[in-house]
Protein backbone atom coordinates (compact mmCIF):
# COMPACT_ATOMS: atom_id res chain seq x y z
CA UNK A 1 0.00 0.00 0.00
CA UNK A 2 3.10 2.13 -0.28
CA UNK A 3 1.34 4.55 -3.01
CA UNK A 4 -1.73 4.82 -1.02
CA UNK A 5 0.04 5.83 2.53
CA UNK A 6 2.38 7.92 0.70
CA UNK A 7 -1.17 10.54 -0.70
CA UNK A 8 -2.37 9.51 2.76
CA UNK A 9 0.68 11.35 3.91
CA UNK A 10 0.33 14.20 1.45
CA UNK A 11 -2.95 14.93 2.52
CA UNK A 12 -2.27 14.61 6.20
CA UNK A 13 0.23 17.83 6.59
CA UNK A 14 -1.54 19.82 3.87
CA UNK A 15 -4.95 20.00 5.65
CA UNK A 16 -3.20 21.53 8.49
CA UNK A 17 -2.55 24.30 5.90
CA UNK A 18 -5.48 24.43 3.96
CA UNK A 19 -6.58 27.86 3.92
CA UNK A 20 -10.06 26.94 2.59
CA UNK A 21 -11.75 25.59 5.98
CA UNK A 22 -14.88 26.65 5.52
CA UNK A 23 -15.52 24.34 2.51
CA UNK A 24 -13.70 21.06 4.52
CA UNK A 25 -15.94 22.27 7.48
CA UNK A 26 -18.99 22.22 5.06
CA UNK A 27 -17.88 19.05 3.98
CA UNK A 28 -17.55 17.38 7.09
CA UNK A 29 -20.69 18.42 8.49
CA UNK A 30 -22.81 17.58 5.92
CA UNK A 31 -21.01 13.95 6.67
CA UNK A 32 -22.30 14.19 10.08
CA UNK A 33 -26.12 15.69 9.00
CA UNK A 34 -26.23 12.78 6.83
CA UNK A 35 -24.70 10.41 9.25
CA UNK A 36 -27.34 11.28 12.28
CA UNK A 37 -30.50 11.44 10.21
CA UNK A 38 -29.68 7.73 8.90
CA UNK A 39 -29.05 6.57 11.98
CA UNK A 40 -29.18 7.96 15.78
CA UNK A 41 -28.30 11.28 16.58
CA UNK A 42 -26.41 10.31 19.78
CA UNK A 43 -22.08 9.20 18.29
CA UNK A 44 -22.48 6.77 20.99
CA UNK A 45 -24.79 4.75 19.43
CA UNK A 46 -24.17 5.24 15.67
CA UNK A 47 -20.72 4.22 14.17
CA UNK A 48 -21.13 6.43 11.25
CA UNK A 49 -21.65 9.11 12.98
CA UNK A 50 -19.00 8.52 15.80
CA UNK A 51 -16.19 7.94 13.27
CA UNK A 52 -17.98 11.40 11.05
CA UNK A 53 -17.55 13.21 14.42
CA UNK A 54 -13.71 12.36 14.91
CA UNK A 55 -12.47 12.76 11.33
CA UNK A 56 -14.50 16.67 12.01
CA UNK A 57 -12.58 16.83 15.15
CA UNK A 58 -9.07 15.66 13.74
CA UNK A 59 -9.82 18.58 11.37
CA UNK A 60 -10.20 21.17 13.76
CA UNK A 61 -14.11 21.37 12.94
CA UNK A 62 -15.31 23.79 16.53
CA UNK A 63 -17.92 22.04 18.85
CA UNK A 64 -20.50 24.22 17.86
CA UNK A 65 -20.48 23.41 14.24
CA UNK A 66 -20.78 19.62 14.88
CA UNK A 67 -23.31 20.29 17.44
CA UNK A 68 -25.33 22.24 14.94
CA UNK A 69 -24.67 19.38 11.88
CA UNK A 70 -26.17 16.66 14.36
CA UNK A 71 -29.40 18.96 15.51
CA UNK A 72 -30.06 19.84 12.02
CA UNK A 73 -30.53 16.26 11.16
CA UNK A 74 -33.43 15.72 13.26
CA UNK A 75 -35.13 19.22 12.20
CA UNK A 76 -38.06 19.13 9.07
CA UNK A 77 -36.44 21.21 7.31
CA UNK A 78 -32.80 18.73 6.75
CA UNK A 79 -32.11 18.30 2.75
CA UNK A 80 -32.67 14.92 1.61
CA UNK A 81 -29.14 13.83 0.18
CA UNK A 82 -28.41 10.73 -2.23
CA UNK A 83 -25.04 9.19 -1.81
CA UNK A 84 -23.67 8.35 -5.27
CA UNK A 85 -19.74 7.06 -6.66
CA UNK A 86 -18.73 8.45 -9.95
CA UNK A 87 -15.65 6.44 -11.41
CA UNK A 88 -13.35 6.82 -14.99
CA UNK A 89 -9.77 7.93 -15.85
CA UNK A 90 -8.47 11.21 -15.01
CA UNK A 91 -5.38 12.64 -16.63
CA UNK A 92 -2.50 10.28 -17.12
CA UNK A 93 -4.84 7.29 -17.36
CA UNK A 94 -5.51 6.92 -13.42
CA UNK A 95 -8.06 5.27 -12.40
CA UNK A 96 -10.40 7.97 -10.11
CA UNK A 97 -13.19 6.94 -7.71
CA UNK A 98 -15.49 10.29 -6.84
CA UNK A 99 -18.01 10.11 -3.33
CA UNK A 100 -20.84 12.70 -3.71
CA UNK A 101 -23.91 13.68 -1.23
CA UNK A 102 -26.23 15.76 -3.50
CA UNK A 103 -29.76 17.00 -3.29
CA UNK A 104 -29.40 17.20 -7.04
CA UNK A 105 -28.18 14.42 -8.77
CA UNK A 106 -28.45 15.85 -12.54
CA UNK A 107 -26.29 18.80 -11.45
CA UNK A 108 -23.77 16.98 -10.02
CA UNK A 109 -23.17 14.16 -12.63
CA UNK A 110 -23.21 17.28 -15.15
CA UNK A 111 -20.24 19.03 -13.06
CA UNK A 112 -18.16 15.55 -12.68
CA UNK A 113 -18.70 14.53 -16.67
CA UNK A 114 -17.60 18.00 -17.56
CA UNK A 115 -14.78 18.53 -15.20
CA UNK A 116 -13.46 15.22 -16.11
CA UNK A 117 -13.79 16.24 -19.69
CA UNK A 118 -11.96 19.40 -19.14
CA UNK A 119 -8.92 18.25 -18.10
CA UNK A 120 -8.28 14.85 -20.33
CA UNK A 121 -10.57 11.95 -18.31
CA UNK A 122 -13.18 9.81 -18.91
CA UNK A 123 -15.85 9.35 -16.75
CA UNK A 124 -17.40 6.03 -17.15
CA UNK A 125 -20.02 3.79 -15.82
CA UNK A 126 -20.02 2.42 -12.06
CA UNK A 127 -17.82 0.03 -11.69
CA UNK A 128 -15.61 0.90 -14.52
CA UNK A 129 -12.67 1.39 -12.27
CA UNK A 130 -14.39 0.12 -8.63
CA UNK A 131 -12.47 -3.64 -9.39
CA UNK A 132 -8.73 -1.76 -8.96
CA UNK A 133 -9.68 -0.92 -5.73
CA UNK A 134 -9.91 -2.67 -2.01
CA UNK A 135 -12.71 -0.96 0.22
CA UNK A 136 -10.85 -0.81 3.45
CA UNK A 137 -11.21 0.49 6.75
CA UNK A 138 -8.73 3.01 7.62
CA UNK A 139 -7.63 4.31 10.89
CA UNK A 140 -4.88 6.89 11.53
CA UNK A 141 -3.21 7.74 14.77
CA UNK A 142 -0.64 10.10 15.62
CA UNK A 143 3.28 9.25 15.91
CA UNK A 144 3.62 9.79 19.68
CA UNK A 145 0.69 7.44 20.36
CA UNK A 146 3.28 4.23 20.35
CA UNK A 147 6.48 3.16 18.39
CA UNK A 148 5.67 0.95 15.04
CA UNK A 149 6.01 -1.92 16.57
CA UNK A 150 3.65 -1.20 19.61
CA UNK A 151 1.07 -0.18 16.97
CA UNK A 152 1.65 -3.58 14.83
CA UNK A 153 1.02 -5.54 17.76
CA UNK A 154 -2.01 -3.25 19.17
CA UNK A 155 -3.46 -3.53 15.21
CA UNK A 156 -3.02 -7.50 15.01
CA UNK A 157 -4.38 -7.86 18.51
CA UNK A 158 -7.62 -5.68 17.36
CA UNK A 159 -8.06 -8.09 13.98
CA UNK A 160 -6.54 -5.17 11.54
CA UNK A 161 -4.68 -6.53 8.03
CA UNK A 162 -1.75 -4.11 7.79
CA UNK A 163 -0.13 -0.89 9.33
CA UNK A 164 2.00 1.64 7.32
CA UNK A 165 4.02 3.83 9.80
CA UNK A 166 5.75 6.66 8.40
CA UNK A 167 7.04 10.09 9.66
CA UNK A 168 4.08 11.73 9.76
CA UNK A 169 1.74 9.15 11.26
CA UNK A 170 0.62 5.35 11.46
CA UNK A 171 -2.00 4.27 9.26
CA UNK A 172 -3.80 0.78 10.04
CA UNK A 173 -6.11 -1.04 7.67
CA UNK A 174 -8.73 -3.67 8.11
CA UNK A 175 -11.74 -4.92 6.09
CA UNK A 176 -14.37 -2.46 5.80
CA UNK A 177 -16.69 -4.35 7.98
CA UNK A 178 -14.60 -4.37 11.38
CA UNK A 179 -13.91 -0.50 10.92
CA UNK A 180 -15.83 -0.07 14.13
CA UNK A 181 -14.94 -2.89 15.88
CA UNK A 182 -10.91 -2.37 15.48
CA UNK A 183 -10.85 0.98 16.15
CA UNK A 184 -13.07 0.90 19.44
CA UNK A 185 -10.13 -2.03 20.20
CA UNK A 186 -6.97 0.10 19.50
CA UNK A 187 -8.44 3.13 21.13
CA UNK A 188 -8.87 1.01 24.17
CA UNK A 189 -5.08 -0.28 23.82
CA UNK A 190 -3.50 2.94 22.87
CA UNK A 191 -5.79 5.67 23.23
CA UNK A 192 -7.74 8.06 21.04
CA UNK A 193 -7.02 8.20 17.28
CA UNK A 194 -6.98 10.62 15.09
CA UNK A 195 -9.74 9.60 12.27
CA UNK A 196 -11.42 6.23 11.20
CA UNK A 197 -12.79 6.00 8.35
CA UNK A 198 -13.84 3.88 5.31
CA UNK A 199 -11.33 4.13 2.27
CA UNK A 200 -10.67 2.72 -1.20
CA UNK A 201 -6.94 1.35 -1.52
CA UNK A 202 -5.50 0.56 -4.85
CA UNK A 203 -4.73 -2.90 -5.90
CA UNK A 204 -2.33 -1.34 -8.50
CA UNK A 205 -0.89 1.70 -8.95
CA UNK A 206 -0.06 4.19 -12.28
CA UNK A 207 3.38 6.18 -12.00
CA UNK A 208 3.45 9.45 -12.83
CA UNK A 209 5.99 12.17 -13.67
CA UNK A 210 6.00 15.59 -12.49
CA UNK A 211 3.86 16.92 -15.06
CA UNK A 212 1.61 14.30 -15.08
CA UNK A 213 0.97 14.58 -11.35
CA UNK A 214 0.29 18.37 -11.56
CA UNK A 215 -1.87 17.48 -14.32
CA UNK A 216 -3.69 15.35 -12.14
CA UNK A 217 -3.58 17.36 -8.46
CA UNK A 218 -5.32 20.02 -10.99
CA UNK A 219 -7.64 18.05 -12.08
CA UNK A 220 -8.75 16.68 -8.06
CA UNK A 221 -8.79 20.66 -7.38
CA UNK A 222 -11.53 21.06 -9.64
CA UNK A 223 -13.32 18.10 -8.31
CA UNK A 224 -12.79 19.25 -4.92
CA UNK A 225 -14.28 22.38 -5.42
CA UNK A 226 -17.70 21.20 -5.93
CA UNK A 227 -19.44 21.12 -2.22
CA UNK A 228 -21.44 17.88 -3.82
CA UNK A 229 -17.96 16.24 -3.54
CA UNK A 230 -16.86 14.20 -0.59
CA UNK A 231 -13.89 12.03 -1.45
CA UNK A 232 -11.87 11.60 -4.19
CA UNK A 233 -9.31 8.69 -4.39
CA UNK A 234 -6.75 7.76 -7.47
CA UNK A 235 -4.90 4.70 -7.79
CA UNK A 236 -1.45 6.76 -8.74
CA UNK A 237 2.42 6.54 -7.89
CA UNK A 238 4.48 8.88 -8.01
CA UNK A 239 8.58 9.46 -6.55
CA UNK A 240 9.42 11.12 -3.57
CA UNK A 241 11.25 13.46 -5.65
CA UNK A 242 8.41 14.30 -7.46
CA UNK A 243 6.17 14.49 -4.83
CA UNK A 244 8.28 17.04 -2.64
CA UNK A 245 8.59 19.30 -6.19
CA UNK A 246 4.95 19.23 -7.11
CA UNK A 247 4.30 20.22 -3.38
CA UNK A 248 5.60 23.72 -3.59
CA UNK A 249 4.07 24.40 -6.23
CA UNK A 250 0.64 23.12 -5.88
CA UNK A 251 -2.39 23.60 -3.16
CA UNK A 252 -3.05 19.74 -2.59
CA UNK A 253 -6.60 18.41 -1.99
CA UNK A 254 -7.63 17.33 1.50
CA UNK A 255 -9.31 14.01 0.90
CA UNK A 256 -8.95 10.51 0.40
Amino acid sequence: MAGHSKWANIQHRKGRQDAARSKLFSKLSKEITVAAKLGDPDPEKNPRLRMAVKEAKSQSVPKDVIDRAIKKSQTSDAENYDEIRYEGYGPGGVAVIVEAMTDNKNRTASTVRSTFSKYGGNLGETGSVGFMFDRKGQITLKLDIGDEDTVMMAAIEAGAEDVDSSEELHVVYCSDGDLNKVSESIEKQLGEFESAKLVWVPKTTTELDLEGLQKLMKFIEALDDDDDIQTITSNFEASDEVIAVSYTHLTLPTKA
